[in-house]
């Protein structure tokens, strides 16, 4: 069995930010990413989120370019990030990076590398310099190290997606793109979402529902998230798919780590929703066949005791309400405004029907020794 895990980092949030100070103990996406103890590009690969800076985009698998605050505002570029997760799964590239950067031509030069000198052309008012080809380019040598580990064939047997912000959401559109291509839509799809996001106008069907090929979701929702813009979405599952839902109490960074009272600064005040998030995040990749470093492997003593902490600081989360991303805040019938699907509603409507526990996102935020069963 060849298993690849998709980690989709959020919206202006990378794979290095498990060494972001505004999570006290690293942000939850790229964390678990950086534990996968498979090989990268066989095993897993971690993709930076819309508006994080193109760090990427010398090693994608397709070409992307950059799309500055549009990114940030409208999720400019996800779809090429999901793009690049077909070619990864597929095993091959349909681009790559050939030419090299200034610094990479200086590093190689200052090494006594034989490389050629630099070509210039053009006039001094817009003059472009060339600095020369790689001999083998980043996408070659991944796509090596993915037929040379990647075991049972080119393509992987199952697939696990974890995604926060609008990387849960990206979830949402790989898995449906799979679904749509004919060597993928075999393969059983998991998904760990964290409080998915789409943004304003980003509600489309292909980021809102979800096949027959995801076998199971698992979402954890921030109950006290009310910045405009930033209903979650709980998308609309087949009726085979295994689906649960919990809600946890603070903003949409606290579930991925962010202690802060605001939820937005540095610190560590309010850290249970995180560690609890985390702990889950561990539980399910085991399940579906990953293999983590430095779990948290908390026990229900421990479960149970940061339950606690949070009904004792609840007030300290609902003032959290105040606080918004975007100036200006929205809430539906006093809650947290979300989406089920693509209708717009409040946040403890979503329960019942193929949810599992039936409470969804009305259950009481409480320990109780039926917890979490469908997921522990």
């Amino acid at each position: 069995m060849s298993i690849l895990t998709v980690y989709f980092c959020g919206t202006g949030s990378h794979r290095f930010d498990d060494k972001n100070p505004n999570f006290w103990n690293g942000e939850l996406v790229s964390t678990l990413a950086s534990n996968d103890q498979g090989k990268e590009f066989a095993h897993w690969v971690a993709i930076d989120g819309p508006g994080s800076g193109n760090l990427q985009a010398d090693e994608l698998f397709i070409q992307t370019k950059a799309y500055g605050l549009s990114g940030t505002l409208f999720g400019r570029g996800w779809e090429e990030n999901v793009s690049h997760a077909l070619h990864i799964i597929k095993g091959q590239f349909s681009w790559q990076r050939k030419t090299l950067s200034e610094q990479e031509y200086k590093q190689l030069k200052a090494a006594g590398i034989p490389i050629e000198d630099v070509q210039v052309s053009g006039s001094w008012l817009w003059r472009t310099y060339s600095y020369g080809e790689r001999v083998v380019t980043p996408q070659q040598l991944q796509e090596q190290i993915i037929k040379i580990f990647r075991k049972d064939g080119a393509l992987p047997t199952q697939v696990n997606l974890v995604g926060w912000s609008r990387g849960g959401v990206s979830c949402h559109m790989l898995a449906n793109a799979m679904l749509k291509d004919n060597a993928l839509k075999h393969i059983p799809v998991n998904i760990f979402a964290v409080d998915p996001v789409p943004g304003l106008l980003n509600f489309q069907a292909h980021r809102v529902q979800l096949g027959e090929n995801v076998k199971q979701y698992v979402g954890f929702y921030s109950r006290d998230e009310r910045s405009k813009g930033f209903a979650c979405v709980i998308p609309k599952t087949h009726a085979a798919t295994r689906c649960h839902i919990y809600p946890v109490p603070g903003r949409h960074a606290t579930l991925v780590g962010n202690a802060a009272a605001d939820g937005a600064s540095g610190g560590k005040v309010l850290a249970e929703p995180g560690l609890i998030v985390r702990h889950f995040a561990e539980v399910c990749l085991t399940r579906w066949g990953v293999k983590l470093q430095k779990m948290l492997n908390l026990g229900e003593g421990d479960l149970q005791a940061y339950h606690q902490v949070l009904a004792r600081d609840d007030s300290k989360y609902q003032a959290m309400r105040k606080h918004s991303y975007t100036l200006l805040t929205e809430a539906e019938q006093g809650e947290r405004a979300v989406s089920l699907g693509s209708q717009g509603t409040g946040f403890s409507t979503v329960k019942g029907g193929t949810l599992l526990p039936l409470a969804g996102l009305a259950a009481p935020i409480t320990w109780q020794a039926s917890s979490y069963k469908e997921i522990r």
